[in-house]
């Protein structure tokens, strides 16, 4: 497959910035996946995992809320949470689930159990995702 250009940036630094042969990425409406010529393209993205294709081979990364954007020069992913499936501390990803799970019950409004429920699924995207090592 022919590379493209890709740059990931969080509000905290740039995970990624170089070629890659293909991304797949969880839109609000499902996976996507992007290769060089892609039409331009925008979307919201939800929580779910990235993939990248470098050298024939995917590496995963857990993502949540963010935006992709398709152009001819390259493609950018916006997102507020980036780890790769290497890097994720699956500890701290179990206690968040055990925490999102107590808010869960112990939610007095629509708003708490939205959080709490948001926060879960989070944790989930993360355990699942470092299974991928």
């Amino acid at each position: 497959m022919t590379p493209f250009k890709l740059q990931i940036i969080t509000p905290e630094k740039t995970v990624f910035d170089g070629d890659a042969e293909q991304v797949i990425v969880r839109t609000t409406v499902g996976d996507v996946g992007i290769l060089k010529g892609h039409e331009p393209y925008c979307a919201a993205l939800g929580i779910g995992q990235m993939r990248i294709m470098q050298n024939g081979e995917f590496r995963r990364a857990a993502t949540s809320g963010g935006i992709i954007k398709v152009s001819k020069e390259m493609t950018t992913i916006l997102v507020q949470t980036c780890e790769w499936s290497d890097e994720i501390d699956v500890e701290r990803a179990n206690a968040a689930k055990v925490a999102a799970e107590e808010r869960i019950k112990a939610a007095k409004s629509d708003k708490e159990m939205l959080l709490a429920e948001a926060k879960l699924k989070r944790a989930l995207n993360r355990i699942d995702t470092s299974n991928f090592n």
